[in-house]
């Protein structure tokens, strides 16, 4: 947008604000609530999903309330929503990115399914047009969360990652491999915890990215452990190391496939997002995946060698286009 002559506000929350802020330090930022859910470690994520909606709509309510604050104070020509369903508006052009117009209920919830679509396609379609960071055909990333449903807003614009300026980057070996953890608590620190141990037991040159912005880096168990690395720390440390393993974020999967690094992915339990990327994956024969109740180290770097990995670069062409049209329509 910047190369294209727009003045860009960033609005955004927690440690999303602070990752922005770092990255793009010349942009002006103001702080956006956010959703912030919180889960149990004890209880079913999806009962807790449930129970969580109406705060949801409730934030949603707040968002687009505040939006319409941010236009006037602001004097706004669009807005792009990342995955955030109250940023529209009919006074000014307004996009929806997201990889997931189709979401995913666990087996016993599945009747819900129909009414989540319709929750989910009310909203997008009062957006202009919804952005889908992939590709359309089918050599794509998300799968049925993208191409299964499709609506007359949808715009392909291929993967989208930090990591696009990698193009074949070379790095010699440091690490037989990263960690890069993620995700809601408290099934972050459980995770972390769970990964600590298993690398205390092993002989592993390994460095763990613990995705806490806020806090400070140190030294475990004879690992190199970092609260928080910039782009190009993040992007180096995964060129240096054998293997990748983290949550099956769509984002991570994204830089993964930028960078062409084999992985393992432990979706976060419930969290049925994940768990279809991590089992398409897998099924695909691309990247290892399991839960995170049956993860073992030693196993999991073992399977790694049967998956290929894969490699897609982003098409700056096609977000070229979709930003050209955007900035057309203002």
């Amino acid at each position: 947008m910047v190369e294209c002559g727009a003045t860009v506000l960033i609005a955004a929350d927690g440690g999303g604000l602070t990752l922005l802020k770092e990255e793009f330090p010349n942009l002006e930022t103001i702080h956006l609530p956010g959703y912030r859910m919180r889960y149990s470690g004890t209880k079913s994520m999806n009962w807790q999903v449930l129970a969580s909606i109406p705060k949801i709509f409730y934030r949603i309510y707040q968002e687009h309330s505040k939006l319409k604050q941010l236009i006037a104070q602001h004097k706004l020509d669009a807005i792009i929503s990342d995955n955030r369903y109250g940023l529209w508006s009919k006074k000014v052009y307004s996009v929806f990115i997201t990889h997931q117009i189709m979401i995913k209920c666990p087996p016993g919830l599945k009747f819900l399914e129909p009414i989540l679509r319709g929750i989910t396609g009310y909203f997008i379609r009062k957006y202009d047009r919804c952005w889908v960071p992939d590709m359309k055909d089918a050599n794509n990333l998300s799968g049925d969360l993208s191409h299964e449903r499709i609506l007359p807003s949808l715009k392909f614009i291929g993967p989208l990652s930090r990591f696009s300026h990698a193009n074949g980057t070379s790095h010699a070996k440091k690490y037989d491999l990263m960690v890069s953890l993620s995700g809601p608590e408290p099934q972050r620190t459980i995770f972390e915890e769970l990964i600590m141990e298993q690398l205390k037991e092993s002989q592993l040159k390994s460095i763990v990215v613990r995705g806490l912005p806020d806090e400070m880096s140190s030294s475990v168990n004879g690992a190199v452990v970092h609260s928080h690395l910039n782009t190009e720390d993040m992007l180096n440390a995964m060129l240096a190391s054998d293997v990748v393993l983290s949550r099956p974020g769509y984002s991570t999967i994204m830089d993964l496939a930028a960078v062409g690094k084999k992985a393992v992915l432990i979706p976060t339990p419930g969290q049925t997002e994940q768990e279809y990327l991590a089992g398409s994956m897998k099924e695909r024969g691309v990247f290892y995946s399991v839960s995170q109740g049956d993860f073992n180290l030693e196993t999991a770097l073992d399977s790694t060698h049967k998956f290929s990995g894969i490699t897609m670069k982003p098409q700056p062409a096609l977000l070229k286009e979709a930003v050209e049209n955007l900035l057309a329509k203002i």
